[in-house]
């Protein structure tokens, strides 16, 4: 593991673009392994990825705003949270480590589907080129405690009006939200 010790703590700071992504076909299935910066530049390498949906007891959504640091769409509005699983890690363990490091909470997930998408962040040129899992919970009588590296802000909202949301102002949101929301939708 790369990163420096940040003097508050012993946890050691890692370097996310050097972490490793999981190359996969258009069915899935791994096809090796790359730095999320490799797969990240253009024209991007398709991997798989991760994106949660939390629902709370009214059936809202938890959203989160990506922080400013964000080497791809920054400071857009997306799902609860998303990532990358390593090389044959477990997808719904890989989605709760992220949660807990990005918003210091837990949830029981299940899988909703997947989807693949390819966007360009206009802003930093970077490619997301994703197999993207669709995660979903429920997040019990817990609030959520951002991290400020990875999080600006949080909302919940009713699933309903993020879509209208999303289609009337598709460039505050992620590219990915609506593959996300579409997943959702189908399940019912």
């Amino acid at each position: 593991m790369t990163g420096t010790l940040d003097a508050s703590d012993t946890t050691p700071v890692v370097d996310r673009e050097t972490l490793l992504v999981e190359l996969v076909d258009e069915q899935g299935r791994a096809q090796g392994s790359l730095s999320v910066a490799a797969a990240h530049t253009a024209p991007g390498r398709l991997h798989r990825a991760f994106s949660v949906l939390l629902f709370d007891a009214a059936g809202r959504v938890l959203l989160q705003q990506r922080a400013s640091v964000k080497t791809r769409f920054p400071l857009l509005w997306t799902n609860t949270c998303c990532g990358h699983p390593a090389p044959g890690q477990a997808v719904v363990e890989a989605a709760a480590k992220r949660l807990q490091e990005e918003l210091g909470i837990t949830a029981e997930l299940s899988e909703a589907g997947t989807f693949t998408y390819q966007a360009t962040d206009p802003n930093t040129g970077r490619v997301e080129f994703e197999f993207d899992h669709v995660l979903i919970g429920r997040l019990e009588d817990t609030a959520p405690h951002p991290n400020p590296d990875e999080v600006a802000d949080t909302a919940w909202i009713r699933p309903d009006t993020l879509a209208e949301n999303v289609a009337a102002e598709p460039a505050r949101y992620t590219p990915w939200l609506s593959g996300v929301l579409r997943i959702i939708a189908a399940t019912g």
